[in-house]
Formats: structure tokens, C-alpha cells, sequence
């Protein structure tokens, strides 16, 4: 790969993230109001279940306008953990500005309203997790703003390099 190719694929693949970045906010954004909202919580399964599939489509874009048509294992690799990279880093700006300085306590609070109802009480002890919750609330409620974000950050860097093999070798094309 000459400079020039690699500063086009980083180039494509920060683009792409930022779009990246949006879907998973929307999801976010959808998953937090769906605790109030349930339609919505669905909808934020649908968004973060279609990253893999937006992933691939923006890497056949990638492929047919910045590549003309073909594009390699490796650099269909590249792209795809650089698009995650890209991605997560702006999505974690996104989870550390939401908790930080919008959030004020309502995810923790409809987290504990949700599991403290009759509903959520029945589905706990069917589970055995009574003092496991306990603990896991405790520990959420201790989390700060930079934790989530860079738990988040993670999260999207390791699925980058795992999602990145199966899509790059789909989506991967020779020379005809």
C-alpha cells in the first residue's frame, strides 16, 4: 500500500465513522428513552444489530468509488477496524457528554425503578440473581462518566477486529 492509498483508506474510514458514530448514538439515545418509551428500546437493538450490515455497505462503497472495484482481505481488513476505531472514539465522546452533563441520574434510576417493580422482582428470583443486582446497581451507581466512555471505546475496538474478518471477507473482491 503506497502513502497515498493509506491516507485514502484513513481518509474513507473517519468519514465513515462519524456515520458510524451517528448510528450508534441514535441507538443510545433510543435505548435510554425506551426505558420510558418500550418501542423504542426495540429500536435500539435494531440499530446496534444493523452496525455489522452498515459496516459492510460503507466498506462496498469504500470499495467501488475510493478502490474501483477491488479491494484486498487485508485492506478490506484495515478499513473496517479503522471505521470501528473511528467510530468508537466519537461514540465515547458521545456516552462521556450524555452521562457527564445530561443524563443527571435517570438511566440509574429507571434501572433500579425497572428491577424493583413487581414484574422485575418475579423476573430476578426466576433468575437466582437477587444479590447479584444488588451489587451490580452498587457498582454502576460508582461508575463515572470516563469509565462508560472508555468502556465503550473498548467495546467497539475489540468488535471492530472481530466483525472486521467475516465482513472483510465478503466483501473483499479481485481483479476480474
Amino acid at each position: 500500500m503506497t502513502p497515498q492509498e493509506y491516507i485514502q483508506l484513513k481518509a474513507f474510514a473517519r468519514q465513515d465513522g462519524v456515520l458510524l458514530a451517528l448510528l450508534w448514538t441514535g441507538s443510545l439515545l433510543c435505548y435510554i428513552l425506551g426505558m420510558t418509551y418500550p418501542l423504542l428500546g426495540i429500536a435500539a437493538l435494531i440499530l446496534i444489530a444493523a452496525s455489522p450490515f452498515f459496516a459492510a455497505q460503507r466498506l462496498r462503497h469504500y470499495r467501488d468509488y475510493g478502490r474501483e472495484g477491488v479491494i484486498s482481505f487485508s485492506r478490506s481488513y484495515a478499513y473496517t477496524v479503522l471505521l470501528f476505531f473511528y467510530g468508537g472514539v466519537l461514540f465515547a465522546i458521545a456516552v462521556y457528554v450524555y452521562f457527564a452533563f445530561l443524563d443527571k441520574g435517570f438511566f440509574l434510576s429507571k434501572l433500579i425503578e425497572t428491577f424493583s417493580s413487581p414484574e422485575g422482582r418475579e423476573a430476578i428470583k426466576a433468575y437466582g440473581i437477587e444479590g447479584q443486582l444488588d451489587e451490580n446497581i452498587k457498582f454502576l451507581s460508582e461508575l463515572r462518566p470516563i469509565d462508560m466512555a472508555l468502556n465503550m471505546l473498548t467495546i467497539n475496538i475489540i468488535m471492530g477486529f472481530f466483525l472486521g474478518v467475516p465482513i472483510a471477507a465478503i466483501m473483499q473482491k479481485a481483479k476480474s
